[in-house]
């Protein structure tokens, strides 16, 4: 009977108006909205989550979406500031309303989303000397920058607030066939995405449903008791990480390096590395993603490295340095690339496709007849609905942001960058910034159109396109390899936050926050990700001396990646060592077909075609996180099915903890680091063989003085 209670508090009753529940309850003013304590909760979790994001940048790449948890945290953080407060008696403390929850949760989402867009990861990396090295490039001063945390946040400052001002330009007439005069106006971008499009935006969506619900009764009880789950699992988790810690006092020691599968296995990067992370990481990720990375795994590692191995000598040269582009590591760099070219290829054009089919179709359908959801004519939608679309309408057409104010912002910033920027990056002309900010607004809508439809953000797909195009259009010499990496820093910066923004929008929209505190919280985000991103980086960069080295607890591959993409759009394909250039046409074309079975088969069969971006990770980093993730997936499958309802409220809390608190364990290791302080044990495993030599070297020993 207790266990039939707990799963009607799980439960949501979707046919129930939300905005009803909070009818009796005032909206507080925007201002009001953006609070002191909201913001200082921002900043601490803000930190916390770009240390989290940075850990899995600089190791797999894979980043989950922590908007469930930056929600949530925020909800406790903040709820217990205020009992607390009202406890102690301390008069005049606000009640904490969702609309300031909604504006903590996308100012912690915009200042962690630096420590992704900002490249560290990826193409700012990609230009150091470090991870020039392992290219085999001749040496050349103009096309390597080294990490400085100077540059880093001034580059991070002038092209991140772009993208947020960007949609401005894209302003629409769009007058409403409804017969009052709230909406015989015109709609900017994003009243025509949220309110004409009624687009989905799923993440913004689930994120409000989930800040609805902490706020009804029900609602705080269930949240009260994710957040003690969290705490517990977080507690373990570090604890975890704390505990490995004592066991990696040298090179390949600690239980990362726990044979579980054997050596030989542990070769090919077959084993369990115990990791928290990616255990959490596994139970948040769908299972497809999970498998589709084993088996990429399997397929690179467990198939093609062995045989390609075996080719020593005759397909490459066998006395090359193990880093070299022109040996294995070259087909293993190269053929991941060519999968995620081929797959970004094909979902930008379905996106592109269907965003400009969508585009077309609601365009002729505003102009035939009244569209907006509110309209009489939307007969499908209940009456639950209407209201609820009603009163959030109504909100949110109030205290619009200035379209004067955005353009002119936008403008500005865009002169200043065109300025600036080729003064950090001397490789990149001034026109070549100007080129990408005159073609970005569109860019931006196509991106956050597409975004509202697929939840799918191509913002990375777009920064690789800039570099083929700009590195290719800055020539071979002149350190095109910088203006090509630079680029794209400047096109992720401007799509990557106006999808965000306008995702956060639609959040706000839901929770009837206002856009002017909506707009705020972004640019105060954004602002605390520019600072506190490079800070969280240049900590891990001088506390780990070998982040970007292979086999390294930080190895970085994504620096590797899009580094050789730029080599490879300003050098061509001549560099490639012998069938390379076959292998990477087969795959290429092999992750195209692979999409468009996908598209075709149906959504029955789909789900079990695996999807060639996850499958490319593994190729050139190894499956060893894929197994991790896979165990993730195998507990959250079998806690679904033994017990649904828990596991529906309670995964993300349990995966949100032992992510957090492994990634937080970081910190204090990177000081434990920079002071000095090693750790006092090596685990190592050795095959029987060498360790009977090792016993018989330790023997031969003198035995120590005393």
């Amino acid at each position: 009977m207790a266990r039939k209670v707990e799963e009607e508090e799980y439960e949501e009753d979707e046919g129930e108006s939300i905005e009803r529940v909070f009818e009796g309850q005032e909206v507080p003013d925007w201002k009001e909205q953006v609070t002191a304590r909201a913001l200082a909760v921002s900043a601490l979790l803000g930190f916390m989550f770009s240390v989290i994001v940075m850990k899995l940048n600089l190791t797999t790449g894979i980043i989950p979406s922590l908007n469930v948890s930056a929600g949530l945290i925020g909800f406790f953080l903040l709820h217990s500031w205020t009992r607390l407060l009202d406890k102690a008696g301390i008069p005049g403390v606000k009640p904490f309303t969702r609309q300031e929850n909604t504006v903590v949760q996308t100012c912690v989402v915009a200042c962690s989303g630096i420590a992704f867009s900002g490249g560290f990861g990826s193409y700012m990396f990609g230009m150091s000397e470090r991870i020039s090295e392992q290219s085999g490039e001749v040496r050349d001063e103009d096309s390597i920058k080294n990490p400085s945390l100077g540059w880093m946040i001034g580059f991070l400052f002038i092209v991140s607030f772009l993208g947020l001002f960007s949609v401005v330009p894209l302003r629409k007439a769009c007058t409403s066939h409804h017969s009052t005069d709230l909406y015989s106006q015109h709609f900017d971008f994003t009243n025509i995405m949220i309110i004409d499009y009624k687009l989905i935006y799923p993440s913004g969506t689930a994120t409000a449903h989930l800040i609805n619900s902490f706020h009804t009764p029900q609602g705080a009880k269930l949240a009260k008791l994710q957040v003690k789950t969290l705490g517990k699992f977080f507690a373990m988790s570090f604890s975890w990480g704390f505990f490995q810690w004592f066991y990696t006092g040298g090179k390949d020691c600690g239980f990362s390096s726990f044979p579980t599968l054997g050596l030989e296995a542990r070769r090919q990067k077959f084993y369990f590395d115990f990791s928290a992370t990616y255990l959490g990481v596994g139970m948040i990720c769908p299972y497809l993603v999970n498998l589709s990375v084993l088996l990429g795994g399997i397929i690179s590692w467990g198939i093609m490295w062995p045989i390609i191995e075996h080719k020593k000598g005759d397909w490459y040269p066998a006395d090359l340095k193990p880093s070299s582009l022109r040996g294995i590591v070259g087909y293993r760099v190269f053929i991941s690339i060519s999968l995620i070219l081929g797959d970004g290829l094909y979902n930008f054009l379905k996106v592109l496709t269907r965003t400009m089919t969508a585009l077309v179709a609601q365009v002729r359908g505003m102009m035939s007849g009244p569209t907006l959801p509110i309209s009489e004519a939307g007969g499908d939608l209940t009456p639950a609905e209407t209201f609820d679309d009603q009163r959030r309408t109504e909100l949110f057409m109030k205290d619009q942001i200035p379209n004067t104010l955005a353009l002119s912002a936008y403008v500005i910033t865009a002169v200043i960058s065109v300025i600036t920027v080729p003064r950090i990056f001397h490789q990149l002309r001034w026109y070549h910034v100007a080129t990408s900010y005159v073609i970005a607004p569109v860019l931006a809508f196509c991106n956050a159109y597409g975004c509202g439809l697929t939840d799918w953000s191509l913002a990375t797909t777009y920064g690789k396109l800039a570099i083929f195009l700009v590195g290719a259009w800055a020539g071979a010499s002149n350190g095109s390899i910088i203006a090509g990496l630079a680029a794209c820093g400047v096109m992720i910066g401007i799509v990557s936050t106006a999808s965000d923004l306008t995702q956060d929008f639609k959040t706000g929209y839901m929770t009837l926050a206002s856009p002017r505190s909506m707009f705020v919280s972004q640019v105060i985000g954004t602002a605390m990700g520019c600072v506190i991103a490079p800070s969280v980086f240049w900590l891990f960069y001088k506390a780990f001396g070998d982040i970007g080295t292979p086999g390294s607890e930080y190895p970085s591959p994504n620096a590797l990646v899009y580094r050789n993409m730029a080599i490879l759009g300003v050098q061509g394909l001549g560099s490639l060592p012998k069938h390379c250039l076959d292998l990477c046409i087969i795959f290429f074309v092999g992750a195209i077909v692979v999409n468009l079975a996908r598209d075709l088969a149906g959504p029955n069969i789909a789900q079990f075609i695996p999807l060639p971006m996850a499958m490319a990770i593994p190729f050139y980093l190894g499956p060893y996180f894929g197994i991790d993730m896979c165990i993730g997936s195998l507990i959250r499958f079998v806690w679904d099915h033994v017990d649904g309802a828990r596991a529906k409220a309670f995964a993300p809390p349990v995966a949100s903890g032992l992510i957090c608190g492994d990634g937080i364990w970081t910190l204090p290791q990177s000081v434990l680091a920079l002071a000095g302080v090693r750790p006092p044990i090596c685990m190592k495993f050795l095959p029987r063989a060498t360790n009977i030599q090792v016993e018989a070297f330790i023997k031969s020993l003198p035995p120590p003085p005393g």
